[in-house]
């Protein structure tokens, strides 16, 4: 399954490592050094509200990181209830 993060980016939730919101992001090293490697991918729309971290690449996103957890919080339940 898939989460939507905003624009045309979706991810596979299994990827999924960690979803950051962005007013609690202590360290901007991190997103420096990801931006520096070309792992970070901004998606092009209004502000920055969460960054999605996966195994291979941390995506900045316009959708709240509540709204991205309640996202893949879905996909959890729906696998589990096959």
């Amino acid at each position: 399954m898939y989460i939507h993060l905003g624009g045309d980016q979706i991810v596979r939730a299994r990827d999924v490592i960690a979803i950051l919101d962005h007013q609690s992001m202590d360290s901007l090293s991190f997103l420096e050094s990801s931006k520096q490697a070309g792992r970070l991918v901004d998606i092009p729309d209004d502000e920055v509200k969460s960054y999605v971290v996966t195994s291979h690449r941390v995506y900045s996103s316009p959708i709240s990181s509540v709204t991205l957890m309640r996202r893949a919080k879905q996909i959890r339940v729906f696998h589990k209830n096959k």
